[in-house]
């Protein structure tokens, strides 16, 4: 069969083995059907929250409040995606409770993502709800803001806490997050949202870190890990430090970014409501035996932006991310091919400083060895500027993205890189090259010697789900 498979700026066509697997959102059956009315579901959710009064109960006249909201990276910009609908809401309660706008500030939970421009607010939060508040209060995140962050110590379990000042000053904080399916800890929302958005680059390095990501229980993906406890346990310690805990507001959203289900409260409470029906969309069994082959398109634009086909670093970070999804599918060591540009394009503006990253990775015998640069190049002056001030991923954004990475290399037999435009650097990574995904799929064969079980994602820039082998 001949499958069209996402490459560079435009497609790719192969040709498969006719038993072929192919996982696209639009054949996924399973996917729950979609709410009918999010709006009516949210305002329901925020009446009845779990495990907490209303929102207009927690706060009153001179409180002080903060919303916190997801960036550009997830959740959609439809009229009726759930960062608007809930942020209409919000101000709803809130006026209702007599908060004051201007006691309002909106906080873009960047985490170490780039900053996000006023024009790309209005387009995923709406003109609404930019002008709901003064310009002032509606800001991005800062993790290497001096003043505006608070050092806590460590959590329960020895991860350090720094977090934004704004959560500590606030009389309530609540969150907007998305039950969406990540590796990174199985789903997206719950206390993922806080501990990963709105603390400090050594917050996250405690986590995004080998240590973490390279135990038995990282991959499949899964809620069960000792990444999500520490996820877990940063959260815990930055409720300690505030008001009131936080009061969270998450949707389980389907393929097409639109409401499955909508829950608000406490963020335990709300984790145990939204995981079974998350659980529901994203899980994905695939009919037939486990794949020897998982073959994915990369195209050099999509979720953290431009340059994930292109920039080395990025596209092994996707490929090892498929592998997390997919592990459950596939043979317990399984041959991995990516069809990817990679073209030497590092996309400097938005990601520094991945060149220089990839180039302390040439002197490491594993990719777990980049440890030793971290602290180099996750404190230059220069590089933490252009998170600040030029809207450039914060450099410790490249060792979280080259650990993910070396998982590919941790769980497959081999990497392959199909239209490299630049093998050298593909092969830099650890992965072999070939010039067609045909090529790799021949190679396979031989090695096997016989013709392989494929399993094949398409197009990695639609929401994915996470697989397992055995359906009818």
């Amino acid at each position: 069969m001949d499958v069209e498979f996402e490459y560079g700026d435009g497609t790719v066509t192969a040709a498969l083995p006719d038993d072929t697997a192919v996982v696209r959102p639009e054949t996924a059956t399973h996917e729950p059907p979609p709410l009918e009315d999010p709006e009516a579901a949210t305002r329901a959710a925020l009446a009845a929250p779990l495990g907490s009064d209303p929102v207009r109960g927690l706060v009153s006249r001179g409180s002080t409040v903060t919303i916190a909201f997801p960036d550009r990276v997830k959740g959609g910009a439809q009229e009726t995606a759930h960062r608007k609908v809930s942020m209409r809401l919000l101000f709803e309660e809130l006026d209702a409770a007599g908060v004051r706008r201007e006691d309002v500030r909106l906080v873009c939970a960047i985490g170490l993502h780039r900053k996000n421009r006023r024009e790309e607010f209005l387009d995923y939060l709406g003109r609404e709800v930019v002008d709901a508040v003064p310009a002032a209060n509606l800001v991005n995140h800062d993790a290497e803001d001096p003043t505006g962050m608070v050092d806590l110590g460590t959590s329960a379990l020895g991860d350090p806490v720094a977090m934004n000042r704004a959560l500590a000053e606030s009389d309530l904080t609540v969150l907007i997050g998305h039950t969406a399916g990540n590796p990174y800890g199985g789903f997206s929302g719950g206390y993922k949202m806080p501990s990963t958005g709105l603390t400090s680059w050594r917050s996250i390095a405690a986590h995004h870190s080998p240590r973490s990501l390279y135990r038995d229980d990282f991959v499949p993906a899964s809620t069960a890990s000792r990444f999500r406890e520490q996820l877990t346990a940063i959260g815990e310690r930055m409720q300690e430090a505030m008001p009131q805990p936080f009061f969270s507001v998450d949707a389980v959203l389907d393929s097409r970014s639109r409401q499955l289900g909508v829950y608000a409260g406490r963020i335990p409470d709300v984790e145990r409501a939204s995981w079974p029906l998350a659980t529901a969309r994203t899980d994905l069994r695939v009919p037939g035996e486990p794949a020897d082959v998982l073959v994915i398109g990369v195209p050099r634009n999509f979720h953290y932006g431009a340059g994930m086909g292109s920039n080395p670093i990025l596209m092994m970070q996707a490929i090892g991310a498929s592998v997390v999804r997919a592990k459950r599918a596939m043979v317990d060591k399984p041959v991995v091919i990516a069809a990817a540009v990679c073209d030497g394009w590092f996309n400097d503006t938005e990601f520094p400083p991945y060149r220089q990253a990839f180039e302390r990775l040439q002197s490491c015998q594993h990719p777990a060895d980049m440890r030793e640069h971290q602290d180099e190049l996750a404190t230059d002056p220069e590089w933490v500027y252009r998170y600040r001030h030029r809207f450039g991923y914060h450099p410790f954004h490249a060792f979280s993205m080259i650990y993910m990475g070396g998982i590919a290399r941790e769980h497959s037999a081999a990497i392959y890189v199909a239209g490299a435009k630049q093998p050298g650097l593909a092969r830099a990574m650890g992965a072999r090259t070939t010039a067609t995904i045909e090529e790799a799929l021949a190679e396979t064969t031989a090695i096997l010697g016989r013709t392989p079980k494929v399993l094949a994602v398409p197009r990695l820039s639609q929401p994915a789900f996470h697989l397992t082998s055995g359906g009818a």
